[in-house]
């Protein structure tokens, strides 16, 4: 019998291309056929097929109150009732940008925008603006969205420019994009030696979260901001991921580092299309309507988004939050890595906040290059074993995991237990 999950990526792919909205939902690195969700609520989702499972996507990360959390699902309500855009400010909209400056110390101003795309692209339009320069530096695994000019690849040599990585990108595009490797200090020194003057900005994942959990390592992230001062770079950290997921200061907080622009996304809608950057005044009174840089967006600072975003941010504030959503992924690390090491699987894992990493290899990885060389076979057999079990990880060898503030202890036991029985069967 034809499962409905089945049956509707078939009706999918005749009106939808690849049959999903987003590559990686479509299961093409794990293979199978993808899951289509009718709801969730806390730390389950529900199939198609009114299959349940514990959810350690969470929607790639916003959702760190579980699903459908109540006051959540009451502001969005009540902003709905007063209408769903004016596409003109709203008091919400100050409200959210006094909170954003608040938490985030090295933000003055911010401006709302509806994608951490849109929020990654703004903030390199915009450091090219300050400075009046055209060269950027990223690492190769580091996800910023799908601008042109971030889609790229590392090229054959430590200094050679990136390649476009999608068909549509013109070469041109990424000329001015310098690919370097995550946590290679020696090969940012370098790259600020031969292009210092001309690089505008640094773009950086603080904690990588799009090549699987990847931590910066011990001075990595303090020399790129001595080098950004130093030669008049702007310094952007990404924090669509990791911002209000590491911690309440985000990543910048729990490493002490002030970059001089941050882009936030996913936690600051609260599961609704919204997203952030924002930094030092100076740099910010670049935009327009007060400077020569321009952006904009009709449905930037949607008050439904922003409702749902304001009501997130004050739960994410109580005391203790952050301490009990680091101690709930780390117990299911560190039992996902002992269940491995009982039943003598290569496996290792890490977490940081509430994120976390898993691999099937010996040591935690600290490159795109080590991420690369995990057991990506191992992880698909291991990833569709679980779902077996009810349980839902990333569909994918390359990505992050999530635990929200829902998941307790009795979801870490249940997890656990499949991880076992799952383990049990490696041959």
């Amino acid at each position: 019998m034809t499962s409905r999950n089945q049956q509707l990526f078939e009706l999918s792919q005749q009106y939808i291309p690849g049959g999903v909205n987003s590559p990686v939902r479509a299961f093409k690195s794990v293979g199978g056929t993808p899951i289509f969700f009718r709801r969730g609520k806390g730390p389950y989702v529900w199939d198609a097929d009114d299959k349940t499972y514990i959810d350690y996507v969470g929607s790639w990360g916003p959702l760190i109150l579980g699903h459908a959390h109540p006051d959540v699902i009451k502001a969005v309500q009540a902003a709905a009732q007063n209408g769903l855009t004016f596409g003109a400010p709203t008091e919400a909209e100050l409200e959210i940008a006094e909170l954003l400056c608040r938490l985030v110390p090295s933000i003055e101003q911010v401006r709302l925008v509806s994608s951490g795309t849109e929020a990654t692209m703004s903030a390199i339009r915009l450091a090219r603006g300050y400075t009046g320069r055209n060269r950027i530096i990223k690492f190769e695994g580091c996800y910023h969205g799908h601008d042109d000019a971030l889609l790229v690849k590392a090229g054959s040599g430590a200094l050679t420019f990136g390649h476009p990585s999608s068909a549509g990108v013109p070469e041109g595009t990424t000329a001015s994009t310098v690919v370097l490797d995550y946590n290679d200090l020696s090969g940012v020194k370098q790259a600020f030696g031969q292009f210092g003057e001309e690089i505008a900005a640094v773009i950086v994942e603080p904690v990588a979260g799009n090549m699987n959990l990847v931590t910066p390592q011990t001075g990595f992230l303090p020399a790129l901001r001595e080098l950004c001062t130093q030669y008049g770079s702007v310094l952007i950290f990404d924090e669509v991921m990791t911002g209000f997921r590491v911690g309440q200061g985000c990543a910048q907080g729990l490493y002490g580092i002030k970059p001089d622009l941050t882009t936030l996304g996913k936690v600051i809608g609260g599961g609704m299309p919204m997203a952030a950057f924002g930094g030092r005044r100076d740099i910010m009174q670049c935009l327009a309507p007060l400077g020569p840089v321009y952006q904009a967006g009709t449905l930037s600072g949607n008050p439904v988004a922003v409702a749902a975003g304001l009501a997130t941010l004050r739960l994410v504030q109580m005391p203790g939050f952050y301490e009990k959503l680091a101690a709930t992924t780390g117990q299911l690390t560190e039992g996902l890595t002992l269940a491995a090491k009982k039943h003598g699987v290569i496996f290792c894992a890490q977490a940081v906040g509430g994120m976390f990493g898993l691999y099937f290899r010996e040591n935690l990885p600290a490159s795109y290059t080590e991420v690369m060389s995990c057991d990506k076979e191992a992880f698909n057999r291991f990833f569709h074993a679980m779902l077996e079990e009810g349980v839902y990880f990333a569909p994918s060898a390359f990505e992050a995991g999530f635990v929200s503030a829902a998941h307790g202890d009795a979801e870490i036991s249940k997890t656990l237990a499949a991880a076992e029985k799952v383990f049990d069967t490696w041959k």
